[in-house]
């Protein structure tokens, strides 16, 4: 029985490894082109999220379709050969967006997909356009992988208390803390090696917890849909959803940390920490 059973276990596993890595390797090139190619990776990342998003809460077909075109408009004014980009407008329409989602189809939680899938995007699509915007991409996303790979390995090395065991039973304390600490010491190497400010390196561990909060977030949300997965189009790995759930509440407070905050101490000199 187990000879049986061991070699679709290994399959498996060697599945989701092979699609993670591809994963990593498209994000990696896209982030480096930047500009339109980065874009359109996160545009359409962002509307097949938005779909499964809307499966997740129940959506009928036609209010999905809505919730996606809806979308499009903000993620269109995002594009980098427009002026304005990922700023203040693109903030307002993706407020808009959601306002008209929920006053056509009554439907709250499929709204706040609008805000939940878009707010991410725009997060990426500022840091990548800063002048140090592949470093500070980079680390928004590593930061999340990091964190997934530490998790993982420490859950299953040490095992221990479990942290939600209703909301997801395999998830345990000894993974949060070896996802924090694998994502801190990524942070500790990119300040070393590219020089990624101190307020980013500093905040990392915080935004660790924040990643795995988002993937509680989203397993309460399968487990309220009564699925397993948010969908099937990542083979071994389930849907896009499942993949990027810890970066959703990441995205917007890392863009925050790198872009806003010098904004609010912008009479602080250059040679400060900041």
């Amino acid at each position: 029985m187990n000879d049986t059973k061991t070699p679709a276990r290994l399959s498996e596993l060697q599945l989701r490894i092979l699609v993670g890595v591809a994963l990593i390797a498209v994000a990696s090139v896209a982030l480096v082109f930047g500009g339109v190619a980065f874009w359109v990776l996160c545009v359409v990342l962002a509307l097949l999220m938005m779909a499964e998003w809307a499966d997740l809460v129940g959506a009928p077909a036609p209010g999905k379709r809505l919730a996606q075109f809806t979308l499009s408009v903000p993620l269109a004014i995002m594009a980098p050969l427009l002026g304005d980009g990922p700023g203040f407008l693109a903030l307002g329409l993706l407020a808009g967006a959601a306002f008209f989602v929920v006053i056509v189809t009554r439907h709250p939680r499929l709204a706040l997909g609008v805000l939940y899938v878009g707010l991410p995007v725009l997060g990426l699509l500022l840091l990548r356009r800063q002048s140090e915007g592949v470093v500070f991409t980079l680390w928004a996303l590593a930061l999340v992988w990091a964190c997934d790979i530490g998790a993982y390995f420490a859950g299953r090395a040490i095992g221990g208390p479990k942290l939600a065991p209703k909301i997801s039973p395999n998830k345990t304390w000894a993974g949060l803390g070896g996802g924090v600490v694998a994502a801190s010491l990524l942070a500790a190497a990119m300040h070393w090696q590219y020089g990624l400010p101190w307020r980013l390196t500093l905040a990392t561990p915080a935004l660790a917890v924040l990643a795995q909060a988002g993937d509680f977030y989203e397993s309460w949300l399968k487990r309220r849909a009564g699925v397993k997965d948010s969908g099937n189009i990542l083979p071994g790995h389930g849907g896009v959803l499942d993949r990027l759930d810890g970066l959703v509440p990441v995205a917007p407070v890392a863009a925050f940390l790198a872009v806003g905050l010098p904004k609010l101490y912008h009479l602080l000199p250059a040679s400060s920490l900041w």
